[in-house]
């Protein structure tokens, strides 16, 4: 194996490998099931949890 093969090799199966993992993350992402845990999330900066007292630290 010379330089160019691996290089080839690895510029194609890298670039099959990132694609199957950003096709996972979106199906993850957009999963009806994750809605719930997403819109939670997304909430937790509007919740109230009371004034910030010296004891918070």
């Amino acid at each position: 194996m010379d330089y160019e093969t691996v290089r080839d090799f690895s510029a194609n199966y890298g670039l099959y490998y990132f694609m199957a993992i950003f096709a996972i993350v979106v199906v993850y992402a957009l999963w009806p099931s994750n809605k719930k845990s997403f819109e939670d999330a997304a909430s937790i900066p509007f919740k109230d949890e009371g004034p910030f007292t010296e004891d918070d630290k």
